[in-house]
């Protein structure tokens, strides 16, 4: 059975992503739609090697006999046309953050969630978490399934994808300007992001923290473990694609490194690449491209009775957000739509 799949933001870093990996996963789609908003009408995006879809415009689309929307085009266009699409029928898999913390919404990593898809039909609304949880519960779930994790304290380096195409932009005409010594021009960002580093993602809230760390925290609970504490700080890093974690994991018992680098090695979706030693560890310039969350620097903490530290690096527009929205896809398809 071949399915209608329609992708919205097709214009987007993420859009442009989902489109490839539905061509390289040869995806059961009879048909593919490309939806923007209108300013896009008349432009084609690539989907596969070979085929261009010209955009269509979203507030005219019908969704009747639509199966399957894959949407990435922002919280507020989220929030107007995707409940209209799962009243026409089709399953919206939301890449935003509007629908994120509905109880009524599976929030899903299919590497460890993938259970949570069974409500999907409440709202026909599947959300994807934010990018840095998802990599970082892909690497917590098989440790916490060996032994319950009861605190995570994670710092980030992100990378300006996460923003989108004007903030890499940003990136490289601040790199430029500072090497030709023309002004520094600030748009995206509250700050220089060229060699610098922000800790400042999302807005700030009355605790102190930004709504990322918020992020990491509220969806790590409905993810993996509502008894689990975690403490996030999240950093912009000039880096055009591929986030990195620093991640310090306290245990409700004891998990030795070794036994820790035998789990992380057999889970679904995970690389172990850990030598002490030169290159022996996986940074954003390797990581992008690539479909895996791969972990480093595997090591007991010696300030916990039970503790250990590892270093997470994905490429946050794979993984960390097109590749899990089409993985969702896959599931829904294998377990309840075939």
């Amino acid at each position: 059975m071949g399915f209608k799949v329609a992708v919205v933001g097709a214009t987007g870093n993420v859009g442009r992503e989902i489109l490839q990996i539905l061509a390289e996963r040869e995806f059961p789609a009879d048909d593919v739609v490309a939806l923007a908003s209108s300013r896009s009408v008349g432009r084609e995006v690539s989907f596969g090697e070979d085929d261009v879809l010209p955009i269509l415009d979203l507030n005219a689309f019908d969704f009747t006999g639509t199966d399957i929307v894959l949407s990435s085009a922002g919280a507020s266009v989220s929030a107007g046309f995707a409940p209209k699409a799962a009243a026409a029928g089709a399953v919206v898999i939301d890449n935003t953050s509007c629908f994120r913390m509905d109880p009524d919404v599976p929030l899903v990593v299919p590497e460890v969630n993938r259970h949570a898809l069974a409500g999907f039909r409440a709202r026909n609304i599947v959300a994807n978490p934010n990018c840095s949880t998802m990599q970082m519960v892909v690497a917590l779930k098989p440790l916490h399934d060996r032994v319950p994790i009861k605190r995570v304290v994670v710092s980030t380096y992100q990378s300006v994808s996460g923003t989108g195409k004007e903030a890499m932009d940003e990136l490289f005409n601040q790199t430029r300007a500072i090497y030709v010594n023309d002004p520094i021009v600030k748009n995206k960002y509250t700050k220089q992001i060229a060699f610098n580093v922000i800790p400042h993602i999302d807005v700030f809230m009355e605790d102190g923290s930004t709504k990322e760390e918020w992020k990491m925290m509220v969806e790590t609970k409905k993810i993996l473990d509502p008894a689990i504490k975690l403490t996030a700080t999240c950093v912009r890093v000039p880096v055009f694609i591929g986030h990195a974690e620093a991640i310090n994991i306290e245990f409700d018992g004891p998990l030795d490194e070794d036994e820790a680098r035998e789990i992380l090695r057999d889970a679904p979706g995970v690389s172990v690449i850990d030598h002490r030693a030169d290159e022996g560890y996986v940074t954003p310039v390797e990581c992008a491209g690539e479909d895996a969350v791969y972990v480093s620097r595997i090591r007991t903490d010696p300030t916990l009775d039970n503790g250990l530290n590892l270093w997470v690096v994905s490429d946050n527009l794979r993984k960390g957000a097109a590749l899990n929205t089409v993985q969702i896809a896959q599931a829904l398809v294998e377990d309840y739509l075939a």
